[in-house]
């Protein structure tokens, strides 16, 4: 009889094999794979995914060996970089991720990609072919540091097993500083398998790495004199919030001036969607009062946020009217990349927030009177209701399932994380985030299949938690294995796909753009979804009536041991809007239709 993870963990207990998780005695020396393992256990990671190889087998015996670190076996190593992404999203902490050589890291490229997009914190050890070999063409080898160049903020390949404790310190303190990002350590077979004395340094000083934290005094004043003057102030964040912590901060900035703020894809909850002074997700996909407020502000503030293309359009037509513009960035890099900005402000948005309230407390602000017109014409903007939709008794509306969704999750402890296409959008717009690190999805990078892992990853972080995957046909066949791994794990998901048999937003810009001509974008052949999330041993329903979404969706949520598939049969010819084509100007919506 085959023998279940947890008796095979018991077993290595009964046989003491858990001598990683004991001190050493002074001068002792160990491999390089367990001095790998003792310094996961001295940063504190509790969780790690991968996929074993024969470049990290010795990595492998030394996972045996403890107790304190779980691994988690996924289905394909693309995943595993994907649920440890969610794990870091989710928590604020580094996500780590093994993987082997050659095809393993291949297959964890788009993972690390998507990562450094976001700039979400990860440590990705990668096994290598041992150093005699590097560079012959050996069996499972590739150039782990060439390919992985572009897409991490650092990357190591470990030769002398006596550095490697020494390069682990350096590889969390780069991906957790400054603005976060991925970090691969390539470890050679034969570092693994060496011996060398183990001492994990408390902490680390690089001279080429000193991320600027404090902002620049003078430059803070200078941001507060044009707050104080401004007319039509607009409060603009992203990522940078969240990822800093710095939530509860802005909701005290945006408190004491009573400015409208908004807040891109990557920033939902960190202003909550209740809040009057919210106007709602900027951008393509944005609301129509957000993208006129942010082209026709007198002073712009925008906090952790890069204004990328997706978000302010044509940068030419956002240029046409004149604005200041004060950007905190922790990225130097980041400021004045695509518009040219008046008062940069580097530093770590939790530091400079307080210090510009600190500020602003002590002179006078714009007072209601002042700001009165600015707020007309933003309630004139709001009652063009951009985000109304025609529901319907015959055809499940999307955006309805996303509503039902949130009526009956709001107040409660839930986690959103979302595929990319038109369900992430529609999840973006109708579900309302209250609070930061609640909504999981890949945003610079638009990844399909990270839904998936990402609400493994964090259902392992928050096992007391609600966590729903929204998701389409197409993107959840890209990881759809992972079914398996949430078997095995008992990591019991909801997923949420809106099944309209179509690459949905492929299909709608093919519609708008492309003359109707739907080029490969029909999902044909498309499996049986309940059956098939039934063979992997968890509950699979199919919903084609508007009446039976609601009562599908509490039995899901009241099912909370089990993984539970939602195949929801939606109205294949809806659009998401508004929508602003590419090479738009950022005001130039399309809010329906009826614009066509």
């Amino acid at each position: 009889m085959d023998m279940s993870a947890a008796e095979v963990k018991r077993a290595a207990s009964a046989q003491g094999s858990s001598s990683l998780s004991h001190p050493l005695p002074p001068g002792a020396e160990i491999n390089g794979s367990e001095i790998l393992v003792r310094c996961l256990q001295a940063e504190g990671v509790k969780y790690l995914w991968g996929y074993p190889g024969g470049a990290v087998l010795y990595i492998y015996d030394a996972l045996y060996k403890q107790q304190t670190i779980e691994h988690v076996l996924v289905r394909h190593e693309q995943a595993a970089i994907h649920a440890a992404d969610g794990y870091a999203r989710a928590t604020g902490e580094v996500g780590v991720a093994l993987v082997t050589s050659g095809p393993g890291v291949t297959n964890a490229v788009t993972g690390i990609a998507t990562a450094y997009m976001d700039s979400i914190p990860m440590v990705i050890v990668t096994g290598q072919v041992p150093t005699p070999a590097i560079g012959l063409d050996a069996f499972q080898e590739c150039d782990t540091v060439g390919i992985t160049r572009p897409i991490v903020k650092h990357n190591f390949l470990v030769k002398d097993v006596r550095d490697l404790a020494m390069t682990m310190k350096k590889a969390f303190h780069i991906a957790r500083t400054g603005r976060p990002g991925p970090v691969v350590v390539d470890v050679p077979k034969d570092v693994s398998l060496k011996m060398a004395p183990f001492s994990y340094p408390d902490k680390v000083e690089m001279r080429s790495y000193n991320p600027v934290k404090k902002g620049h005094g003078g430059q803070i004043r200078k941001a507060v004199q044009l707050l104080q003057h401004a007319k039509r102030p607009y409060i603009y964040t992203g990522g940078g919030v969240i990822l800093g912590n710095a939530s509860a901060e802005l909701r005290q900035l945006t408190e004491l001036l009573g400015f409208p703020c908004t807040n891109t894809l990557m920033g939902l909850g960190a202003i909550p969607a209740s809040d009057p002074k919210f106007l709602g997700m900027l951008g393509m996909h944005g609301t129509y009062e957000a993208n006129m407020t942010m082209q026709h502000c007198d002073v712009l503030l925008a906090v952790g946020a890069r204004f990328d293309d997706r978000v302010i359009g044509n940068p030419k037509h956002f240029a046409q009217n004149e604005r200041k513009i004060i950007h905190i960035d922790i990225d130097p890099s980041s400021i004045s990349k695509r518009v040219k900005v008046d008062i940069p402000i580097v530093g770590d948005v939790k530091e400079v927030l307080p210090e510009l309230l600190a500020q602003l407390r002590e002179v006078p602000r714009p007072d209601a009177a002042t700001l009165a017109p600015w707020w007309a014409q933003i309630n004139e903007w709001r009652r063009r209701d951009c985000l109304a939709y025609r529901n319907s008794s015959e055809v499940i509306k999307p955006q309805m399932v996303v509503e039902k969704l949130w009526e009956l999750t709001r107040g409660t402890d839930a986690y959103v994380t979302s595929d990319v296409g038109q369900h992430q959008m529609w999840a973006a717009q109708f579900y309302r985030f209250e609070d930061p690190r609640r909504w999981i999805n890949s945003g610079g990078l638009g990844t399909m299949g990270v839904g998936l892992p990402y609400a493994m990853g964090i259902k392992l972080a928050k096992p007391d938690a609600d966590v729903f995957c929204i998701t389409g046909e197409g993107s959840i066949q890209m990881c759809l294995q992972e079914l398996s791994t949430c078997k095995q794990y008992n990591t019991p998901v909801k997923v949420v796909s809106l099944n309209n048999r179509y690459l949905g937003m492929v299909r709608q810009w093919q519609q708008l753009d492309y003359g109707g001509r739907y080029s490969h974008s029909y999902m044909d052949a498309l499996p049986d979804f309940v059956k098939l999330a039934e063979a992997y041993g968890h509950v699979g329903m199919l919903i084609e009536r508007p009446e039976d979404v609601e009562p599908a969706l509490r039995e899901a949520i009241h099912l909370k041991d089990r993984t539970v598939f939602l195949d929801i049969r939606t109205d294949p010819t809806e659009n998401v809007w508004p929508m602003v084509q590419a090479g738009k100007g950022i005001s130039e919506m399309l809010l329906g239709s009826e614009d066509l």
